[in-house]
């Protein structure tokens, strides 16, 4: 306890009650009052430096609603998946991603990858295209899974997961290209990427000069600790040795919380979106995102953890008027929803790798520089 400080009304000019007061009392009211203010200014300094750093608040999400039904024209309940969005030339939005009927069959494999259109991101509904593309054995493709696009001189560049005839320790991503975002082209010295187990759900970041493919796969390709890996490349075809940026204490094969992984920079920070993770308290862990922040793009720890959001397999999108929004599907999740996305961090004005799209122009693809 700091005390009460003294009333300053009865003193005279010179700050002390000179009749009824020794010296030793008043310096040691003096020296109260010092302290006090030393505690006040350090107590702003701190919370400047927390807005400042971004350390606040936590990443967090508000209200989602849903912007498109896959079940619509079906005659059975379907679902949507890992997905990503992108907005073309035109300045319509467009979305990509994993279909099936429900309920999950883990024997059924997803061959084709639906595709919906809007004029605006939170139109509702999105409008049903037929499919984009479906898997093809003679490329070596066992199924379709996560597709990520972004734009690049001119054509647009979509890595998925292909899967592997062989087994999980082999599964491939693969590049398929287009002038319009509907018609693709699968490149012909597919696949980019192999790795285990079941690497899959790639995520492009441009750094510099060069490209760097986030995506999940094991320690080892055949199981381990669940990992966020990452190779880079100079054309976005040739991609080097992997690396582990994160490295989750869970282990296993198929499944685990480094799904989805999704980098975007705000300023000096590298938030990480990954999941589902089951954790204590997780009602649903199925609808949990994980978000990891940090000033390394290739370096997160379980010690980096700013926020949590009640989805799965989230994609961050920006709209035209610089509203951040993340997304939600799955599983029994009956379509895609959109949320508004909360930084809380600070750094609203910083320079981020996803820039406000541009009216009737595509949006660059991500960078850092």
């Amino acid at each position: 306890m700091l005390g009460v400080l003294p009333d300053t009304t009865k003193m005279p000019v010179g700050g002390y009650e000179s009749d009824n007061t020794s010296k030793a009392e008043r310096r040691y009211m003096f020296r109260r009052i010092i302290v006090m203010k030393n505690i006040l200014m350090l107590l702003a300094m701190i919370m400047v430096f927390l807005q400042s750093s971004g350390q606040a608040g936590d990443v967090s999400s508000g209200e989602f609603f849903k912007i498109y039904d896959p079940s619509i024209s079906e005659t059975d309940q379907w679902y949507i998946n890992d997905h990503c969005f992108i907005r073309g030339a035109d300045g319509t939005w467009h979305l990509f991603g994993i279909t099936d009927r429900e309920p999950l069959n883990p024997a059924s494999d997803t061959r084709n990858f639906a595709h919906a259109t809007a004029m605006k991101l939170t139109q509702r509904p999105w409008d049903k295209k037929p499919y984009a593309l479906t898997a093809d054995a003679n490329a070596g493709e066992k199924h379709l899974w996560a597709p990520h696009i972004i734009l690049h001189d001119g054509t647009y560049y979509m890595f998925y997961c292909a899967g592997s005839l062989k087994d999980s320790s082999k599964y491939r991503i693969h590049l398929a290209t287009s002038k319009d975002l509907k018609i693709w082209k699968r490149y012909p010295a597919n696949p980019m990427i192999v790795d285990g187990y079941d690497a899959r759900d790639p995520y492009i970041l441009k750094m510099g000069d060069e490209w760097v493919m986030y995506y999940t796969a094991t320690s080892t390709p055949r199981g381990g600790n669940h990992i966020v890996a990452c190779c880079k490349s100079k054309d976005l075809i040739h991609w080097g040795q992997r690396s582990v940026v994160f490295t989750d204490p869970s282990v296993g094969t198929f499944g685990g919380p480094t799904e989805s992984p999704q980098v975007i920079r705000r300023g000096e920070y590298y938030y990480l979106f990954i999941g589902p993770r089951d954790e204590k308290g997780c009602e649903d862990s199925y609808r949990n995102t994980t978000i990891f922040r940090s000033k390394d793009p290739f370096k997160w720890t379980m010690q980096d953890r700013v926020g949590q959001i009640t989805a799965h397999a989230v994609e961050v999108v920006r709209d035209v008027d610089g509203q951040w929004y993340v997304s939600h599907c799955g599983w029994a999740q009956g379509g895609v929803y959109l949320a508004k996305l909360h930084w809380n961090d600070g750094l609203d004005d910083a320079d981020t790798s996803m820039p406000v799209p541009v009216d009737k122009s595509a949006p660059l693809a991500p960078k850092t520089h």
